[in-house]
């Protein structure tokens, strides 16, 4: 299978070393990032343009869980650059990404501490909007990495650092579409796609999963095949075109289960991997994915012949789907650079403490497969 590759606008330094925790950090040299127009400016700036040096500040940093490998990786991130500028961080996040109110009594808590600021990966784009407000109106600047908060108040998000979502879910699409294009063109009967989403609150899960779907449809369509979306509400509403499911050649069936586990995604999977029209499944970030093979214990279905099995693509990476997709069982997946945005995100803080001016700064996504795991532009990606 041809090796793809998307990078979402521009790229991000890589550190492969590993440290753990996150928490009081030393000082030392200067280091390079981001830099340009003002505060809340939406352009990419050049990540090797400026250097930035850290100070006496202390900066809240606040994740969506530590549920995963994921946030683990992200945590190592900000600590990393932490010690490296010498600077101060404290990193809180809730037990789980739909613990949201507990996220917001975090992100208040940091706000009363008075911080120099915030790095914020937000579960729900529209319940941290009132605690925006008060950060903003007490001059606490607050950078958003993972997700962005569209509707946040003009001015109380300087920067964001994040994926491409939507692109990277299209990444997705078009890596498995290809794999399944002869068994749709040949199919009698209409065929079932399903996709995981671990919610529909957050922008990072809501765009991943929209721009798989909007991808797929586009390629189906090109080729002369109708689809239709059924399944969850906030994805069938928000596709480019949900379509007639009576008369369509392909389903696209999306699932959301009621809280973020692993548990609770491998039941939603199940569901979809009993079907008998089910022939390829996506799941959007770590948990719907791991969520996907544990449903496969049971079922075995999956793997990576198109004419025996349903193929899976994922999101993320972590041990559990790496390991599967070495093995044969996912097709392969997308993933992001969660240890530099962590990286970036303290220092993005750390040019605003000093003055300096800031703009968003998208992060690279890669697919992977068995065929390209050990890149050198891949492997440093692939998080455990």
């Amino acid at each position: 299978m041809k090796k793809r590759v998307l990078a979402t606008l521009m790229s991000v330094s890589l550190v492969a070393a590993l440290l753990v925790g996150c928490g009081d950090s030393g000082s030392t040299p200067a280091s390079s990032s981001n830099d340009s127009s003002a505060n809340t400016a939406a352009s990419s700036g050049d990540a090797s343009s400026a250097s930035t040096t850290g100070g006496d500040y202390k900066f809240e940093i606040i994740v969506k869980s530590y549920q995963s490998s994921y946030w683990q990786a992200a945590v190592t991130g900000v600590n990393q650059k932490a010690e490296e500028l010498g600077v101060t961080v404290n990193c809180t996040g809730p037990n789980a990404e739909s613990d949201i109110a507990d996220q917001v009594n975090m992100l208040n808590n940091a706000i009363n501490s008075a911080p120099n600021g915030i790095g914020l990966a937000a579960c729900d784009q529209e319940a941290c909007l009132d605690a925006l407000q008060t950060a903003m109106d007490k001059g606490i600047p607050v950078v958003c990495f993972d997700s962005g908060i569209p509707s946040a108040p003009a001015g109380s998000v300087y920067a964001t650092i994040a994926t491409d979502n939507y692109a990277a879910g299209a990444t997705a699409a078009e890596n498995l579409y290809p794999a399944l294009k002869d068994k749709i063109a040949s199919a009698g009967a209409p065929v079932r796609i399903g996709e995981v989403n671990q919610e529909a609150t957050s922008e990072s899960i809501t765009s991943r999963g929209l721009g798989f779907i909007d991808k797929f449809i586009e390629l189906a369509t090109a080729d002369g095949k109708t689809v239709a979306v059924i399944g969850n509400e906030y994805y069938v509403n928000n596709c480019k075109d949900k379509g007639d499911e009576a008369s369509a050649d392909i389903i696209i069936e999306v699932a959301v289960p009621a809280q973020t586990t692993v548990e609770l995604c491998a039941t939603e999977a199940s569901a979809i991997l009993n079907k008998a029209d089910t022939i390829g499944m996506f799941g959007s970030n770590q948990v719907a994915a791991e969520g996907i093979l544990t449903a496969n214990e049971n079922l075995d279905v999956l793997g990576t012949d198109p004419a025996n099995s349903i193929l899976a693509a994922g999101f993320d990476a972590g041990s559990v789907i790496k390991g599967a997709i070495t093995s044969g069982k996912m097709f392969g997946a997308v993933t992001q650079s969660p240890l530099a945005m962590g990286q970036t995100t303290v220092e993005v803080l750390t040019k605003i403490a000093n003055g300096e001016s800031v703009s968003d700064v998208p992060t690279q996504g890669y697919w992977y497969d068995s065929t390209n795991m050990d890149d050198a532009s891949i492997a440093p990606n692939l998080y455990d």
